[in-house]
């Protein structure tokens, strides 16, 4: 598992070099699913076979097993699915197509993930700001129990919760790291709406800027047409 980009680039260059015929590269890491594609037609050049697997579990992998959707040639992936079925947790492990396609199915996981983080910090945000006192931690730990909104993150949220019930300590500034993005551009190639991945996106785009030259704007404008009060900067 390398990042993705530049590193992995040069990794498999140099794995190339030092391969035999017939031997198998696994990218492992968060890939964009047209490199899969184009390294795969160069390594079969020379003789070497590759296959992208798309890694689910985070930090809790090593304990919980690792989620795979792995794609490449089907009988290289049946030679290797010893190695993936001992890594994931029972029934955790899928070929879900040839070259690239695991590394899709991972790409559109992590769009999918970014929505529900952002509808868990929505809900949450609103029971924090609202007249009642009520205990965030345990209405996750409860949501967990038989209601339809009962998930792994919830869980997280939970725990972090449970461990600074404001998380004053967190400062709220989120970064992506790029699926969420390449999810968006094969929405918008493939002429799927994609509303609520695009939402939370952009919110994370937002929560890394500070005071905003779009809404100095906003408050310009209020304050040019219609005489409206705007904040002064310090």
């Amino acid at each position: 598992m390398v990042p993705a980009g530049d590193p992995t680039e040069s990794t498999v260059a140099a794995l190339s070099t030092l391969l035999s015929p017939g031997d198998v590269i696994i990218d492992g890491g968060n890939t964009n699913f047209h490199d899969d594609q184009r390294r795969a037609k160069t390594l079969a050049e020379k003789r070497l076979h590759y296959v992208d697997a798309g890694t689910s579990g985070g930090i809790w992998g090593l304990s919980e097993g690792y989620c795979l959707m792995v794609g490449g040639e089907a009988e290289i992936c049946t030679r290797l699915e010893p190695i993936f079925v001992t890594l994931a947790p029972p029934d955790g492990y899928l070929r879900v197509g040839d070259h690239g396609a695991g590394h899709y199915v991972k790409m559109i996981h992590n769009g999918i993930e970014y929505g529900l983080m952002q509808a868990y910090a929505e809900g949450f945000e609103l029971m924090h700001e609202s007249a009642y006192k009520i205990d965030l931690a345990k209405v996750a730990a409860l949501w967990d129990h038989g209601s339809v909104v009962r998930s792994w993150l919830l869980q997280l949220a939970a725990r972090a919760l449970a461990e600074d019930g404001d998380l004053s300590a967190v400062a709220g500034y989120v970064e992506d790291s790029g699926e969420g993005r390449w999810t968006l551009v094969e929405g918008i190639e493939r002429s799927v709406p994609m509303p609520v991945l695009t939402a939370s996106l952009f919110t994370r785009f937002r929560s890394r800027q500070n005071n905003p030259f779009g809404e100095r704007l906003l408050a310009a404008l209020r304050n040019q047409f219609g005489g409206h009060a705007v904040k002064k900067t310090t």
